[in-house]
């Protein structure tokens, strides 16, 4: 998630272990390696590299293949390439092969179509429970000997891709409580990038993007508090869906921030991510998640794969953010009410990143492509300039961040602590920082106290003022100035900068991950989607985002589709099978487990 500049030091600080396990990585030879050799006649190579979803249920229904045979296909990359690139805490090999032997012998019965994931190996986010599984959320606090956050059901969207026949081959390594912009975790270590493994991934969901762009399974979910699907679904080629919030189901997620927080499907094409985003949206709201149940009557509903035409282009106008050009920041939960003003915009400003130049350049090569597709796209500085950066940044988050973590605890948590107050008194030891809210960089704003003490959201008398308010003002801005120049949606770069190099400083320090300025999606929970847009000269990808109207999603979907159609850009990695030392015991240790070990 994203961490402004003027937040390093503290970000910095509270992740010391990390940045020196990170610094003592080494590089075994030249990483970017030799393209993989087929064997001759390894036919099932050729079909699954890079496989979709309507394909491989094509050679399902050719009786090329079992399903067995698809899931020890993925299990054997990753047993060959996770030591690697890092991008699967746990494997569940045991479960996923005989949810597969299952499902041949339900074949084999014949009677009826299959639901739509059938027999398709997926991969989820560490933050997000599967019954009887620990859900480390990437910290170690939570995979604690004897105090392990068991989950005692599903995620919403877990039990959705079950019932839908998707096989979950393990659970994705991602940041401590995803907070971080790059790929390193308390519980597990470092995921590297697919494309050149010395370099970040981005975070929160790296570890689900480098398993989906390396074929250690066919697609994955992300969760997003501030650009953790788009930001490292733009560093390795894939497609990112940030859903309208509220059209999926947050329930069972464990929390960074939970006012901003969404998830979403990531995968290779349009396509694949369309079949998994009416999957995860299901068919009606969840009452675990009151926001799925506000969604109008408008809204665009599964299934989308009728809105994905590949002339979705031709007339279109989408818009530039100016302030994204411009590199004015957002921070991250954004800054209350009660900060003075002058204190208020320092604090923004500090947050600035601007675009690098290299970055500009992939960019208007994509605005080229967009013309030459048929859309219209306007550059103008009145298209969302500085003021609504700064009206965005009024939308204040911190206040309600254990309130969050309590709602998942208490649904989601084992049975020894339902809330961050049990947790304590069960081990002697808090919960971490951004879990309850207690970063002093977030309460103290430049020496300023704002008064962020942790409070109840539906309680709390300042909640119009801090956070609905000014929510609804940002919104409301967004909307005018795509009506006011009748916009599609709008379209910019996803990240402000190539992915770093994680081998070596970067501006003096270890590097916290490539950083975007998306965040202003998040406050406002408008539907938003990356796709592979090019390649930067040091072959890692550049990607691009599309944002638009609330509940829009199969109108957005359709325009990602039709950008693939018409440009073809993605390439796949090419992996090696050294690189890395091991860095972490955690991994040492599960590098030891024997064959067929969970």
């Amino acid at each position: 998630m994203p961490q402004s500049r003027a937040m390093g030091a503290i970000s910095r600080a509270r992740d010391a272990r990390l940045v020196a396990i990170a610094a003592i990585l080494i590089v075994a030879g030249a990483c970017r390696g030799t393209p993989e050799a087929l064997a001759p006649g390894a036919a099932i190579d050729r079909d699954l590299l890079d496989v979709t979803v309507p394909r491989l249920h094509q050679l399902y229904a050719d009786k090329k293949y079992t399903v067995a045979q698809v899931v020890q296909w993925h299990l054997d990359r990753i047993d060959r390439y996770n030591g690697v690139y890092g991008a699967i805490e746990t494997v569940y090999r045991n479960d996923a092969l005989a949810e597969a032997r299952r499902q041949d012998a339900e074949a084999a019965k014949g009677g009826g179509a299959h639901p739509p994931l059938w027999g398709v190996p997926i991969v989820i986010k560490a933050n997000t429970s599967i019954k009887g599984e620990v859900t480390t959320a990437g910290w170690e606090g939570f995979n604690r000997a004897g105090h392990e956050l068991v989950a005692p059901q599903d995620a919403t969207i877990v039990a959705r891709f079950k019932a839908a026949g998707a096989i979950i081959l393990g659970h994705t390594n991602m940041p401590d409580l995803a907070n971080s912009d790059t790929n390193r975790s308390s519980s597990f270590g470092r995921t590297g990038n697919a494309y050149d493994v010395r370099f970040s991934p981005g975070g929160s969901s790296g570890g689900t993007v480098t398993a989906v762009a390396a074929n250690f399974a066919v697609l994955g979910n992300g969760t997003d508090t501030g650009n953790s699907i788009r930001m490292p679904a733009a560093t390795s080629a894939l497609v990112g869906v940030f859903p309208t919030r509220g059209l999926v189901s947050i329930a069972g997620i464990a929390p960074l921030d939970w006012l901003l927080d969404n998830t979403g499907p990531i995968a290779r094409t349009a396509t694949d991510a369309a079949i998994a985003l009416a999957v995860m949206a299901g068919a009606e709201g969840d009452p675990l998640d009151p926001a799925t149940l506000a969604a109008p009557g408008t809204a665009q509903r599964a299934p989308y794969e009728p809105y994905l035409k590949a002339d979705a282009l031709k007339g279109k106008r989408f818009g530039v953010p100016a302030f994204i050009l411009a590199g004015d920041g957002i921070p991250f939960h954004g800054i209350p009410a009660n900060v003075p003003e002058p204190a208020f915009e320092k604090l923004r400003t500090a947050a600035n990143m601007p675009l690098r130049p290299e970055t500009r350049e992939m960019f208007m090569k994509a605005v080229e492509a967009l013309r030459a597709a048929g859309a219209t796209v306007v550059i103008d500085d009145n298209i969302l300039p500085s003021s609504f950066a700064k009206l965005a940044t009024r939308v204040s988050t911190y206040a309600y961040m254990q309130d969050g973590t309590n709602r998942f605890l208490a649904a989601f948590g084992p049975p020894e602590y339902h809330s961050a107050a049990d947790y304590f008194k069960a081990l002697g030891a808090p919960l971490f920082t951004s879990s309850i809210g207690t970063e002093d960089v977030f309460r103290m704003f430049g020496g300023v106290r704002a008064n962020i003490d942790q409070r109840v959201l539906d309680k709390d008398p300042d909640a119009e003022r801090t956070y609905h308010a000014p929510r609804r003002a940002t919104l409301a801005a967004y909307l005018e100035a795509l009506d006011r120049l009748k916009l599609d949606a709008l379209v910019y770069p996803a990240i402000q900068m190539p992915p770093p190099d994680e081998t070596m400083p970067q501006d003096g320090r270890v590097s916290e991950g490539p950083h975007s300025a998306t965040s202003w999606v998040n406050m406002i929970g408008v539907p938003a989607v990356v796709v592979p847009a090019g390649y930067y000269t040091t072959g890692l990808p550049f990607g691009l985002e599309f944002a638009a109207r609330p509940w829009t999603d199969g109108d957005l979907l359709a325009i990602a589709y039709a950008w693939e159609q018409a440009t073809h850009l993605r390439k796949p990695p090419t992996l090696v099978e050294s690189g890395l030392l091991a860095v972490t015991p955690a991994r040492e240790g599960r590098a030891k487990r024997g064959p067929g070990d969970d």
